[in-house]
């Protein structure tokens, strides 16, 4: 039987007051702890000094969603559902010592979702504990304010609103700032902090390597399947003030009605937003929902270059084999030869499928040639461009992976959006899909050496891995994870580039679509 605790030996005392978790199977938890306190559309404060304990056993409110979750996808990434609220800025903690002397290093998640969507415990896969446990780490993740509530730049309106633009982010900084004054008495060293996320998470550890306030506080970054074309990041710098306008005048408002954004109940706000945002047909003008590029963030680092601090931050960058691969392929690719595969192909790729068969051989040996039509075109590319930004930084090593598993689901599914985050938290046993008898277990141990090795030392090698060497300028050493595991050289850039022509030039995906 495991060990519970819920007592004196449980409660923390930051430095704003004292903290009530509990103990359980190994590892304190703590959850639902305010880290800050915002009202709509302002930056984050610091949360008042309380007396007495205040409870951390419960997790607190996740930020609202635009439109209700469908439950859906449950067997591949099985999700968690939360009351909502404005008021979200809270953070879970879990760790396996209260010991100011400890100095375990810290991971500190950021969820998915874009910036618009998700919570810090929307999959299950998220919770800490086994990573804590067997890491022998601090784990933290983050709750922050999203979609309009984070990301609308009403600062044209007046300086009250200055920043607002970045509101989300702000709320990640602060959650950093907390964790670097008070994470010490959670048996963590401020001194050794990860950040790292999947998909809008990813999105977040870089725009946040580009916030000068956010520097010093972190100290490695682990990007995963998060880094997107210029088209999502880089046409936010034109300001605000037309998609508020356009808000305004949806709802009967003038300009100097602005104030009343504020009150004015959430869906409402919502209802006026998606009404704004189909009367702008210029897909250059900024609409929110993401970080804007101002004096506080600078802009991503693939775009614009790394600042002078984000040069210093050594970094682990990856995707997986298939990130859109949600729906099953519509033939069962077990039961048709070569040939008939290859005519599938053809179908979709027409001219440029005998080329495309050549290079997956190459990049992919043994693999099946049914899951080019699975492969990923969207992510893969813009994320060499920034592995190839981030080791050109003599001051900081990039490590490059890809995550190409093969999951025992619809006649072998290649890895979808989100399938390596199980692997990453040590938390196969909460996802079933992930489960592979004595293959997945393996992998599993494989991923979180490398990850837990990278969090202490910067380096993700250990005894459990071949040999992972870091990328060079023009050489991307990318780490396959795998049934076998090996690193090779610029292993698929070819592909790449022939599969990213053909996708853009004959449509779109052959089936499913990206949710986080």
């Amino acid at each position: 039987m495991s060990l519970f605790k819920c007592d004196d030996s449980t409660i923390v005392s930051t430095k704003k007051g004292k903290l009530q978790g509990y103990f359980y199977d190994g590892v304190y938890v703590f959850k639902g702890v305010h880290y800050a306190e915002a009202d709509r559309f302002m930056q984050p404060k610091e949360v008042e000094s309380w007396e007495g304990i205040k409870d951390a056993t419960s997790y607190g409110m996740v930020c609202n969603l635009m439109h209700q979750d469908n439950p859906q996808g449950e067997l591949y990434v099985p999700h968690a559902y939360w009351p909502m609220d404005e008021h979200c800025q809270n953070l879970n903690i879990w760790t396996t010592k209260l010991d100011e002397g400890c100095k375990k290093p810290v991971m500190v998640w950021f969820h998915g979702g874009g910036f618009s969507a998700g919570s810090a415990i929307e999959q299950l896969a998220y919770e800490g504990d086994e990573m804590a446990k067997k890491g022998d780490v601090v784990v933290v993740n983050v709750n922050h304010r999203l979609n309009i509530l984070g990301y609308l730049d009403l600062e044209p309106f007046g300086e009250k609103y200055k920043n607002s633009g970045n509101c989300g982010n702000a709320d990640l900084v602060a959650a950093l700032k907390w964790v670097h004054e008070n994470i010490e008495a959670f048996g963590g060293d401020p001194e050794n902090v990860t950040i790292f996320g999947q998909s809008g998470g990813g999105m977040k550890v870089t725009s946040l390597m580009q916030t000068p306030e956010a520097d010093g506080l972190f100290h490695k970054a682990i990007v995963m399947s998060g880094v997107l074309d210029e088209g999502f990041m880089g046409n936010n710098q034109g300001g605000g003030k037309r998609i508020a306008s356009e808000i305004l005048s949806v709802l009967g408002l003038e300009e100097k009605d602005v104030e009343k954004l504020e009150t004015l109940p959430y869906p409402e706000l919502v209802a006026a937003y998606e009404t704004a945002v189909k009367n702008i047909d210029d897909p250059a003008v900024y609409k929110g929902q993401c970080p804007i590029v101002n004096d506080y963030y600078l802009g991503e680092p693939h775009i614009v270059g790394f600042t002078e601090n984000a040069k210093k931050i050594p970094m682990m960058i990856g995707t997986v084999m298939g990130e859109f691969a949600f729906m099953p392929l519509p033939f069962n690719k077990t039961k048709l030869s070569e040939e008939e595969i290859t005519e599938k192909i053809r179908e979709k790729f027409k001219e440029y499928t005998d080329d495309l068969i050549a290079e997956y051989k190459k990049a992919y040996p043994g693999k099946n040639l049914a899951d080019i039509l699975a492969l990923d075109f969207i992510f893969r590319t813009p994320t060499m461009k920034l592995i190839a930004e981030a080791s050109k930084r003599s001051e900081a090593p990039t490590y490059s992976y890809m995550f190409a598993f093969e999951f025992p689901v619809q006649n072998g599914k290649i890895a979808w959006h989100c399938s390596d985050i199980p692997f990453v938290f040590h938390n196969i046993s909460r996802v079933p899909s992930a489960n592979v008898e004595g293959v997945s277990d393996k992998l599993q141990e494989q991923v979180f050496s490398a990850v837990m090795s990278f969090a202490k030392t910067g380096n993700p090698n250990n005894d459990k891995i071949p040999t992972w060497e870091a990328s060079k300028e023009n050489d991307e050493a990318t780490f396959i994870y795998d049934t076998e595991c090996e690193c090779r050289h610029n292993f698929d850039h070819e592909l790449i580039r022939i599969g990213r022509e053909a996708f853009f030039k004959y449509g779109q995906f052959a089936f499913g679509n990206v949710q986080h």
